[in-house]
């Protein structure tokens, strides 16, 4: 009943208030396959102009499949996500050359194409060849969860299938692309993710969120970001007036920034305990530790850092040997003022830098 009542309220609201979009004029399978993947993490308002000048540059799936790359991804430039642009010509050639220029007309048969997910080959299924597969989206999500007062974390495993479901018993299967995109359209233009329009909601009748107060709470998505502890232990090399410093690689956090030597362990380690090669030929070469810092803590999206600073003060006597191929470079202090580097280290040498980069 309330499955029967939401389609029906649903579907009338849409023959009177669906959006007007160039891509629903006269859709076939390439048009509507070219508008999803635009639009994918894109703005309509942003995709448009794009699906525009796509569809006149390439009319067909065969003009773009024998456009160069370079050419489509130039036509790409400014959406981003350039993977898209790339899945976006692959899949043209595949259909144009191993296909005869036909896409596959059911749900599974275009989930085999390069670049096409779960709900690019349900949109294209039902708006295209009338397949009633509903065409599950973070739309699709907000609208059931509010609506039906699910509170299944649509961030877990079992979210699809469960709203996958339920989209199945409740799609019009005479009209299946009208009611996803019905659904797209309430999601994007009413039942928005913040200040949701619900005094102009066509299904506020039977709104469990709205009944509840809870449409700031639905859908559920917990964000799980497990966070990753780091214990970073910094050689500060000094030999003279200068101080040992190096840019950092790319596969980590703070690519191009500076900072010092480091040893990092996987739990707080004593400074006589630390092994490296580099520390130990510097030791061996008579150099000594001059002062050690407290331990600085650091958070990151994702890492919690803990740092502690060791002042080394090396000998000349085969420094440049000992570092070669490490990426360390001397630099005076006032160089080491003009660098890049990470607020850690900038916290570390505002606390301790006094004329010298020298421990208090």
């Amino acid at each position: 009943m309330e499955e029967s009542i939401f389609r029906s309220e649903l579907m009338e609201w849409y023959q009177t208030s669906q959006r007007s979009l160039p891509w629903r004029e006269a859709p076939n399978a390439y048009s509507c396959w070219l508008s999803e993947i635009i639009l994918q993490q894109t703005r309509v308002a942003q995709g448009a102009p794009y699906y525009a000048r796509f569809l006149e540059t390439y009319p067909t799936v065969q003009d773009l499949a024998d456009a160069p790359e370079e050419e489509v991804m130039r036509l790409w430039q400014g959406l981003g996500y350039y993977s898209r642009a790339r899945n976006l010509h692959k899949c043209a050639k595949t259909v144009s050359h191993e296909m005869n220029n036909t896409f596959p007309s059911t749900y599974a048969g275009l989930q085999k194409l390069p670049g096409i997910g779960k709900y690019t080959a349900a949109a294209i299924a039902s708006i295209v060849f009338n397949e009633a597969v509903p065409a599950v989206d973070g739309n699709m999500y907000r609208v059931f969860a509010r609506y039906f007062g699910i509170q299944t974390d649509i961030a877990s495993p079992k979210a699809f299938k469960e709203f996958f479901e339920l989209g199945a018993t409740i799609i019009d299967s005479g009209k299946p692309g009208d009611f996803n995109q019905a659904v797209m359209d309430l999601g994007a233009t009413v039942c928005t993710p913040k200040k949701p329009l619900c005094d102009t909601c066509p299904l506020a009748s039977g709104c469990h969120a709205l009944a509840k107060g809870s449409q700031g709470d639905l859908p559920v998505k917990k964000k799980k970001i497990k966070v990753r502890e780091r214990h970073l232990n910094y050689i500060v090399i000094r030999n003279g007036d200068k101080t040992f410093m190096r840019k950092r690689e790319a596969g980590d956090v703070w690519q191009d920034l500076y900072d010092f030597h480091l040893i990092e362990t996987e739990k707080p380690t004593d400074f006589d305990l630390l092994t490296d090669t580099v520390l130990e030929s510097l030791i061996k070469t008579g150099a000594s530790l001059a002062d050690s810092s407290p331990t600085f803590k650091h958070v990151l999206s994702h890492q919690r850092l803990f740092a502690r600073f060791y002042i080394i003060e090396a000998q000349g006597s085969g420094l440049d040997e000992i570092l070669q191929n490490t990426g360390l470079k001397a630099y005076t202090d006032q160089e080491i003022e003009s660098l890049a580097k990470p607020i850690l280290i900038e916290n570390y040498l505002k606390k301790y830098l006094d004329g010298r980069l020298l421990l208090a």
